[in-house]
């Protein structure tokens, strides 16, 4: 089905070039409009009633957009997609150049976003103020209309004669949740006794009192009570010596009343995840990094409070297994949006585009104002709006090489969190092989951003480009097989990369498998014939739950990218010659250990003192029994068996008696 496209020159400020469009598919473009008063108004409310198909109808602009908005409110037409090609590709000194990039953001635009997976959160409006006597009851009693408050005082201040709301006093000991389920622990409570005359008092102190609330307005202009406090809804902190600060969080305290919908940014699944088995810890790069404290330990696995969550998506950068995967919107999703930018950009005529990656808040403010006040955009920087780019990481980076991209660059805002936004651009650099065709890049001021794209170079040799599909090690492994062909040698990688190999000591190694037994993603293995470790490169995590379970420490790791057929089958990394029964010739064990119990034992040990009971040593476990159930002093056998009694022998010797 065709696509209207309603096209603007804003004042004639811009001219759009529209050769590349079809590669987006059939499209109907308007003549280029200049806004300009009713009769324009008129002109686009034909455009909106004449299109095929109004649900694809686009706006080749989102400055207009809230007009759009009434007039197809006004039409009872579905509102029309936006798409910025203003700022972002003709407002540029490379405008004229930019029909490829248009066509790229024009295809992107028009991509039907999987819908956000939420979850209601519920806030009745119980409130609890923490903070100075003066500052707290100040924003207490703005609030007191609007929420249900209770004020916490410090201990040794005097009662307030508010009734309005409640006023506790004590010390705050701990505090859990978000907005909705917040759980705190006073300890040194003392409560209001306002009976009898005279001023109020407070009673006597108790500690250990735990109450719940749904926000929590900390005042105290001490340290937050909860790690990236600006992450955690619910929770507002604000310097009581500002009076901005405080009175704009007592207006958003006031709002948060209701029903709310969060995003459930994240999907777990605790089978794959590497954490820890037999209580021995393995991976923990998540818990490590995650901004908020969202993520806890749970047994082998570990378990995300998507209450507490900001939705940063670095654990899902960090994840080695795949166990917890970013889902708003899913990997997949990205994938395709960046596959298709990529070709549409290619099948408009364009070559050797660079991938602009930024967040919707700074970024795009950014890019904006780069737009009406500097060069703008290079022609061949194409930019991707993201919800947030700290998840954006090595996976998503090597992709849009392997899709066609000469380059990709993230535009990091002053909040974002760089946890692991660095890491993983050091590992995808190493990956791609050219440090140059990826940068984060920190820019505060247009200028700086344009200075930064324009003649940009890269040495990446062009590659026949490949549909990202699969999980992010799948798509990781294709993207480099892609940018580099068959390599000789494995490429090395940076520490704690989550791709490489483990180097078995053979002279340490006893082969007691306790290394495969505990591997969470089996690429250490048995074989049940032959005394052998094995192993499976493509499946090593590099987790380290082999290296601390060896008793031997005989495992270390090797970070590396093995892109051989070879890394996808399991190889022999250690076996040894196997021991048969000396009864049976059933092999049952290997031959070194034996001998070396063997050795220990015989002759020296009081159970083993024998020729006969050393020769067990040498037995599988089925002879082993068998020769100790035929031997003089049997430990199986026992006394006589008891004779069973029964009713009548009772009735018996009753009789006899």
């Amino acid at each position: 089905m065709s696509k209207t496209l309603i096209l603007c020159n804003c004042s004639k400020s811009m001219s759009l070039n529209t050769e590349g469009f079809d590669s987006v598919g059939t499209v109907q473009c308007s003549k280029v409009n200049t806004p300009h008063g009713a009769a324009e108004m008129q002109t686009a409310a034909q455009l909106l009633q004449s299109a095929e198909d109004p649900t694809t109808t686009c706006v080749t602009c989102t400055q207009e957009q809230s007009f759009f908005a009434e007039l197809v409110d006004e039409l009872s037409l579905p509102e029309p997609t936006f798409v910025d090609l203003r700022d972002r590709a003709a407002w540029s000194d490379e405008g004229a150049e930019a029909g490829p990039k248009s066509a790229a953001l024009l295809a992107d635009g028009l991509r039907i976003s999987p819908a956000t997976k939420t979850f209601d959160i519920t806030s009745e409006g119980l409130c609890l103020i923490v903070g100075q006597e003066e500052v707290a009851l100040a924003a207490a009693r703005q609030l007191k209309d609007f929420l249900s408050v209770t004020v916490l005082l410090a201990p040794g201040t005097d009662a307030p004669e508010d009734r309005d709301f409640d006023v506790v006093a004590g010390q705050l000991k701990k505090a859990a949740g978000a907005l909705g389920n917040f759980t705190v622990e006073i300890d040194a409570l003392q409560q209001v006794d306002s009976s009898g005359r005279g001023a109020a008092t407070f009673g006597e102190p108790r500690n250990g009192a735990k109450t719940t609330c749904d926000i929590l307005l900390d005042l105290r202009g001490e340290t937050p009570l909860f790690p990236a406090p600006e992450k955690r809804e619910g929770y507002l902190l604000a310097d009581p010596k500002s009076l901005p600060a405080t009175h704009a969080a007592i207006l958003e305290a006031s709002h948060l009343v209701g029903t709310f919908e969060k995003p459930l940014y994240l999907s777990l699944e605790p089978s794959i995840c590497a954490h820890s088995r037999a209580e021995q810890t393995g991976c923990s790069k998540c818990l490590d990094v995650c901004p908020t404290s969202a993520i806890r330990p749970a047994g082998d696995h570990i378990d995300i409070d998507p209450n507490i969550c900001a939705g940063c998506g670095s654990c899902a950068a960090l994840c080695p297994s795949g166990a917890i995967t970013y889902d708003d919107p899913p990997v997949s999703a990205l994938f395709a949006r960046i596959n298709a930018m990529a070709e549409a950009y290619r099948t408009a005529g364009g070559e050797a585009p660079r991938l602009l990656v930024h967040d919707r808040n700074f970024g795009a403010e950014l890019i904006a104002l780069a737009a009406r006040h500097d060069r703008g955009l290079p022609a061949k920087v194409i930019p991707m709006g993201l919800e947030r780019v700290s998840g954006f990481g090595h996976t998503e980076m090597l992709a849009a090489l392997a899709s066609g991209f000469a380059g990709v660059d993230v535009l990091a805002a002053p909040t974002t969190d760089r946890g692991a936004l660095d890491s993983e651009l050091l590992l995808a650099q190493a990956l791609s092989g050219d440090a140059n065709v990826l940068r984060i890049l920190d820019p505060q001021e247009p200028t700086a951003l344009c200075d930064a794209l324009y003649g940009a170079t890269s040495e990446l040799e062009p590659t026949a480009p490949i549909l990202p599909l699969g999980n992010r090690r799948q798509v990781t492994r294709l993207a480099v097989k892609a940018l580099h062909g068959d390599l000789d040698a494995p490429l090395p990688l940076p520490e704690n990369a989550p791709y490489g190999a483990v180097l078995v000591d053979k002279d340490a190694c006893t082969l007691c498998l306790s290394c495969a037994s505990l591997c969470p993603a089996g690429a250490l293995g048995d074989n049940p014939d032959k005394p052998q470790l094995r192993f499976q490169e493509d499946a090593c995590l590099q987790c380290g739950l082999c290296t601390h379970v060896c008793p031997e420490n005989a495992i270390s790791l090797v970070p590396q990218m093995n892109t051989s057929d070879a890394a996808l089958s399991q190889q022999v990394v250690h076996e040894e010659e196997p021991f048969d029964c000396i009864e049976c010739g059933t092999p049952f064990g290997v031959k070194s250990t034996i001998d070396r119990i063997v050795e220990k034992l015989e002759g020296k040990h009081a159970m083993f003192a024998t020729s006969d009971a050393a020769r067990m040593i040498r037995m599988c476990d089925d002879c082993r029994v068998n020769a100790q159930f035929h031997q003089q002093n049997n430990p199986f056998a026992g006394d006589e068996r008891p004779q069973v009694r029964t009713s009548e022998d009772y009735f018996t010797k009753r009789r006899d008696h």
